[in-house]
């Protein structure tokens, strides 16, 4: 199996960061989940987290997040999306067996009747999050699964991550997982981008011309005080400098492991889509950052019924019909990275995502304890 490199804990050098993207094997892909921990009779979160992680004696697939009722599954990249797939499976059910007599657990954008007020974990990693953003940071218990593509070679890289900005409000419209909020439908098809912004660095990434651009920012941020570490580079895609993949931070926990994997492929075939086209000469100039907000805001508004501007002509279509055509122009690259299965899975994602099936299930309470009963699904 390959193993991202973590080839250096900071960098503002260009040449530095250009070496960690040069040292991966392509087209790996890797996955990271969040997850609540609720009571079992209450199906309210249970900020319990750090004992469940205790009896995993030191597992490396599992963490610890800000709020005390997260966590987090992390897996090594895999070669294709079937093998995270089963990764996730497996280390869902060692999760639950681990939270069996503490509580169980739900996958989602947001918990569906969660206070918003979360309480937090008090390492001193957390605690220091904590007094930086006070209110802000015990408003994040939100959930997101993360995908990590390595595109491999850093010019590659860099003319990807550019690119791959102008569909990521796809990508949201068809993982939206968190219309209810508080026990409330807010009317969103995913509340967590608009609670992730209270954050700095949130949502669309900005265009950068070149390695050295990118760290001159960091430096810029570190002489400011913002970016102490590089993972403070919040954004809903960014460079991983310490494992030189792009990170696609868009989607919504999905409830169960093949709505994830549905996910996993689209982004990972996305990202080779694109590479393809890289390698053609034939990706544009990056589109507006402006432009793809609006779309973003359509997507988190209206998920898969969002109208999404064609970001030159500004001529509007569905989402479902811009996603319907994506999946026929990525279907053959699907087949060729081993992940037509799960891809094909997405299709079905386009029928009803998980914000619909939330809503099909009749309210706040009645959608958590089915995203209880979903998670081992």
């Amino acid at each position: 199996m390959a193993c991202y490199p973590r080839l250096i804990a900071e960098t503002r050098d260009p040449g530095d960061l250009q070496a960690a993207f040069d040292a991966v094997e392509p087209l790996t892909v890797g996955v990271e989940e969040e997850a609540m921990l609720v009571d079992a009779d209450t199906l309210e979160p249970l900020p319990r987290a750090p004992e469940v992680l205790g009896r995993l004696a030191g597992d490396p697939r599992f963490k610890l997040e800000l709020p005390a009722a997260q966590l987090e599954i992390v897996l090594p990249p895999a070669e294709t999306v079937p093998e995270s797939l089963l990764a996730l499976a497996l280390a869902r059910r060692d999760l639950a067996a681990a939270a069996d007599g503490v509580g169980r657990l739900l996958a989602a954008g947001a918990h569906p009747l969660a206070h918003p007020l979360a309480a937090l974990n008090t390492s001193e990693r957390h605690a220091a999050i904590a007094r930086e953003y006070g209110v802000v940071a015990e408003l994040q218990g939100v959930c997101a699964l993360q995908v990590h593509v390595a595109v491999g070679g850093h010019e590659r890289t860099l003319g990807v991550y550019n690119a791959l900005r102008s569909y990521l409000p796809e990508l949201a419209a068809l993982a939206a997982n968190a219309p209810y909020y508080a026990g409330v439908d807010t009317g969103l098809a995913s509340v967590r981008p608009k609670i992730c912004d209270l954050l700095p660095r949130q949502g669309v990434p900005p265009a950068v011309a070149s390695w050295a651009e990118l760290a001159a920012a960091q430096a810029w941020g570190e002489a400011a005080g913002v970016l102490a570490v590089p993972g403070r580079w919040w954004w809903e895609l960014r460079p991983h400098p310490l494992h030189g993949t792009l990170e696609l931070r868009v989607p919504d926990t999905q409830s169960t492991v093949a709505d994830a994997g549905a996910v996993a492929a689209f982004a990972h075939a996305l990202v080779a889509w694109l590479a393809e086209r890289h390698d053609a000469g034939d990706l544009p100039d990056p589109d507006p950052t402006w432009r793809i907000e609006e779309n973003r805001w359509q997507a988190c508004r209206h998920g898969l019924d969002a109208e999404l501007a064609d970001l030159r002509t500004g001529e509007r279509a569905s989402a479902r019909e811009r996603l319907e055509q994506r999946l026929d122009e990525l279907a053959p690259v699907a087949a060729g990275l081993g992940c037509a299965a799960p891809l094909a899975r997405a299709r079905e994602l386009l029928r009803e995502n998980g914000a619909e099936r939330q809503r099909r299930a009749g309210g706040s309470r009645e959608a958590t304890a089915q995203l209880v009963e979903e998670y081992l699904a």
